[in-house]
């Protein structure tokens, strides 16, 4: 039995036994990754696509993902590797790539004008040893490292991938307890302590996925932008504004409204430089 402090639930693992982000275990009484180096996605895609606008634009990355995830967003567009039940069997299905070969597979991309490698489409802060151990390579290849992430993670586990992460997608997902609490699992303050501290030592933008009777309230935007502007050169942040689709176990209401996504872009914009609308 041990326990892991990678997050917030502080989860006590037993002995061969399994995290609830399902991505770390217990062997011989420490707790690892052991999604280390599983790989179940691989695409070459452009920046754009993390999305990150205002980091190296136009430009494409190498990007991976493992399996598992911290949070439970009922909305989840990759749950087939995130905390579905199809997720939770990809222990021994995933493919093994050391940090050393996905760093030549990298390397060998860049005639086609990749830039490094994103770790996204899973929660990478889970298997952070990985992201951590490959992004060293990769900066030894003058090449550069992205993370795109929910931020749940404990502030030791980012000081760890700080000197290696040249920038970062973070999910702020609303700005309530009751929506991290109650609708995904979460906890909203360890997000905004990890943004923070992200956006003082890495380029850092945001993502906010409107859901429609969650988190889609004028006053709550104007909430969330205030806060990310109270940060040292927060106006400069640039915020992603996302239009949200029925899937996966939120299928219990229509997509949300286009002219939302505008107006409530309109209203971060009272107060952030660079808001950008997506998925409309």
């Amino acid at each position: 039995m041990a326990v892991c402090n990678v997050c917030f639930r502080h989860c006590n693992i037993p002995e061969g036994g399994n995290g609830f982000c399902g991505g770390r275990v217990c062997e011989n009484g420490n707790v690892v990754a052991g999604n280390y180096g599983r790989i179940t996605s691989i695409a070459l895609d452009p920046i754009e696509k993390k999305p990150l606008s205002r980091f190296c634009p136009g430009s494409l990355i190498l990007s991976v993902g493992s399996y598992g995830c911290n949070l439970r967003c009922p909305f989840c567009q990759n749950n087939s590797i995130s905390w579905s039940e199809e997720a939770m069997h990809l222990a021994d299905r995933a493919e093994y790539i050391d940090p050393g070969t996905l760093a030549d597979i990298a390397a060998s991309y860049q005639s086609r004008g990749n830039i490094g490698v994103a770790f996204t489409y899973n929660e990478p802060l889970i298997g952070y040893e990985f992201v951590r151990d490959t992004a060293k390579l990769i900066h030894e290849r003058s090449m550069k490292n992205v993370m795109v992430t929910n931020g749940t993670a404990e502030l030791s586990v980012l000081e760890e991938l700080l000197p290696y992460i040249d920038a970062m997608n973070i999910d702020l997902k609303a700005f309530t307890d009751r929506f991290y609490t109650d609708l995904i699992g979460g906890n909203r303050n360890q997000v905004l302590a990890f943004i923070k501290k992200a956006a003082s030592c890495c380029h850092v933008e945001l993502t906010t996925l409107i859901i429609p009777g969650e988190n889609d309230s004028i006053e709550e935007m104007r909430e969330l932008t205030a806060w990310v502007a109270s940060l040292p050169d927060g106006a400069d942040i640039p915020l992603h504004v996302s239009r949200f689709f029925p899937q996966f176990h939120m299928r219990d209401r229509a997509a949300t409204d286009i002219s939302l996504i505008y107006r409530l872009a309109d209203v971060a914009r009272e107060t952030l430089h660079y808001v950008y609308t997506s998925n409309c």
